[in-house]
């Protein structure tokens, strides 16, 4: 647990910045003892200071969810980029996928012969110069093809000029109490069978990528040659929630304010209110959750409510009520929307040191 520095303004995102190197340092050595490459998801952090951590362990190159956000990140010398959302490219995202071209390796997802067509249109000559991954539907039903129906979009790139180098998918339904044995499950059968379909036709399928935060730790190289998990590098609620993380793995954080306390009556909760909001937590709650998020402090208290800029926390009635003025940390449910709403976070070393860093790629969603 990262003390909150003296004097600080809440609320505040703070990154415990030894726990985060453990995590990094962690999910580095698991996934190589699986004989797998990491490719790391960064629309997690969005910071160049969390990512060249991750490629000093071992990480192969980024995964990113736009082209904004591939551009900030290949300014700041990542070479190899894979952008794992299938893209409508438009004039303006042409013009500054040639950019990324020029400075870094780049993959892109595609799930349609449409889509292949119409970035084959816009890059022109250039457009033999991407790396092609071709989504697969694994379960989660988002974007992605049944692993036949990648066989068309495969022989569209061929006939555009364009390279197929593999297959991806995401197992988001991995993110259930639970569905992570059926999500492994579906993640490997579905990637298997399109990279069979693939190969009978004389494709050669050199990546076969999946893995999100909870499916990773559970991966191998019986079918897969890559993972994409993002979450990992901080932990959040959802995560300590599914079983996949203990509180001590947790590196990020909020500080908060309580600004409100109720000792409550058989009518009304006894409760704290913080002055952390949606605006910094973010709002997600999936239906499984227990609230809008944790204490650190304390395990047992329940963010019950969340309002833009003040959360309702249910406390024990076991253990006292924290006092105005008391600082905590409270946990996010989803990290990702958390970062993402700030400009920068406050990174907090062992030594009790700490440094501003800027969230280089948020609102790059284009």
């Amino acid at each position: 647990m990262v003390l909150i520095p003296a004097g600080i303004s809440t609320p505040q995102i703070m990154i415990n910045v030894a726990q985060l190197e453990k995590n990094i340092d962690k999910m580095a050595h698991r996934v190589a003892s699986q004989g797998l490459k990491l490719r790391p998801h960064a629309k997690t952090h969005k910071m160049p200071e969390v990512a060249s951590r991750q490629l000093e362990a071992g990480a192969v190159g980024l995964t990113v969810a736009t082209v904004g956000e591939a551009l900030s990140f290949a300014l700041q010398g990542v070479a190899k980029i894979f952008i794992a959302y299938p893209l409508w490219v438009d004039e303006s995202q042409a013009q500054r996928i040639q950019e990324l071209i020029k400075r870094a390796k780049l993959s892109i997802g595609v799930d349609s012969v449409q889509a292949v067509e119409q970035m084959a249109r816009m890059l022109g000559a250039q457009a033999s110069k991407i790396r092609l991954m071709i989504e697969i539907d694994s379960g989660h039903h988002r974007s992605g093809v049944s692993p036949r129906d990648a066989l068309a979009i495969a022989e569209s790139a061929r006939d555009c000029g364009m390279r197929v180098q593999g297959v991806f998918t995401f197992p988001g339904h991995s993110y259930d109490p639970d569905g992570i044995d059926k999500a492994v499950n579906d993640e490997h059968k579905a990637l298997a069978e399109a990279t069979r379909f693939l190969r009978e036709a004389g494709f050669s399928i050199k990546r076969i990528s999946g893995g999100s935060s909870p499916t990773a730790a559970l991966s191998d190289n019986s079918v897969l040659t890559e993972v994409r998990p993002g979450v990992y590098v901080f932990g959040d609620a959802q995560q300590f929630e599914l079983g996949r993380i203990g509180f001590d793995e947790i590196a990020l954080s909020v500080a908060a304010t309580v600004v409100s306390r109720h000792e409550g009556n058989d009518q009304i909760p006894r409760r704290i209110v913080v002055d952390a909001g949606s605006k910094i937590l973010g709002g997600d709650r999936p239906a499984w959750a227990s609230g809008y998020g944790r204490i650190l402090e304390c395990p047992e208290a329940r963010i019950s409510a969340l309002s833009e800029h003040h959360a309702t926390v249910t406390w024990p009635e076991n253990l006292e009520l924290p006092a105005h003025g008391t600082q905590l940390q409270v946990i996010p449910n989803h990290v990702c929307q958390a970062v993402n709403l700030v400009d920068s976070v406050l990174a907090v070393s062992a030594d009790g040191s700490s440094e501003q860093w800027d969230v280089a790629a948020r609102g790059l969603n284009f």
